[in-house]
């Protein structure tokens, strides 16, 4: 039944595909369940095959950027205005999203189109929600048990910390792994608590996501005009955006609450409903 439903002819991407892929961005690109495995299934559902369906999953990501932009533009605004001062300290959260960014950047740029070629589809993602969902539950009921041992404070996030969050990103290249997760775990198994890791996780997104965003959108700026048009990226990029800020300004206190077990089972009940189908 899946292969069925999955093996329709491209097609164009047309203003509802390109709404609800938004809303889909939106809600999966902040929490750990991989928005790209996400989108790919979905996209496959609603029959979008095409090489202009694998860049819009790309390029929707910038409304998910925008959100994370808006929602922290007073914290951004005070280190900005303190690095401009040349405050002690000031430059430690530039430079550790630029470490953090430099490891899966290069690794995209090297691998990223046999990346694209070979992982996107339903069985890599599967396995990659299954084996992160693994991961999660390990690191919850182990690291994540000891919230009060950990370092709560983005001022916590040292630069050795930014790079191996920063190596670990290099995980979320393979779709369905999830970015978002990938840094969380990292950042606990580093010593920083739940909120403080989901935190530079989402800071993180601003540059490797606009990079991402920026170098396929330009890349495949043809083809995106011309199969997908400008009003439905517009509205693909709104719903992300409106969607996305929802979740970040909801997920901390979430995440707090209940920490990261109920996404590493829904992630292993996804898995396990997509192998069915492509039995």
């Amino acid at each position: 039944m899946f292969r069925v439903r999955f093996r329709v002819n491209a097609q164009s991407v047309n203003i509802f595909t390109a709404i609800v892929l938004g809303i889909v961005e939106g809600l999966t690109e902040y929490l750990p369940v991989s928005s790209t495995g996400h989108l790919i299934l979905v996209s496959r559902w609603l029959g979008e095959t095409g090489e202009a369906s694998k860049s819009f999953d790309v390029v929707i990501q910038f409304g998910a950027i925008l959100a994370v932009a808006v929602h922290y533009r007073s914290l951004l605004s005070e280190r900005i205005g303190k690095l401009v001062r040349r405050e002690p300290g000031s430059a430690q959260l530039f430079l550790g999203l630029l470490l953090g960014f430099l490891p899966a950047a290069a690794v995209g740029l090297t691998l990223g189109s046999w990346i694209k070629a070979h992982l996107f589809g339903p069985l890599p993602v599967a396995f990659a929600l299954a084996a992160g969902g693994v991961l999660m539950l390990a690191v919850e009921y182990t690291v994540g048990k000891r919230q009060r041992e950990l370092e709560d404070d983005l001022n916590a996030v040292t630069l050795p910390r930014a790079f191996l969050i920063g190596v670990g990103q290099c995980l979320s290249l393979w779709p369905g792994t999830s970015r978002s997760m990938c840094t969380i775990v990292t950042g606990q198994l580093c010593g920083l608590s739940t909120r403080t890791a989901a935190e530079f996780s989402f800071l993180l997104a601003l540059p490797t996501l606009g990079a991402a965003t920026l170098y396929e959108g330009w890349k495949a700026r043809q083809v995106l005009l011309e199969d997908v048009g400008a009003i439905n990226i517009a509205a693909g990029l709104c719903a992300s955006f409106l969607v996305a800020w929802a979740v970040v300004a909801t997920f901390l206190r979430y995440l707090t609450k209940y920490g990261l077990a109920p996404f590493a089972y829904y992630r292993l009940l996804l898995a396990l409903i997509v192998f069915w189908f492509a039995s």
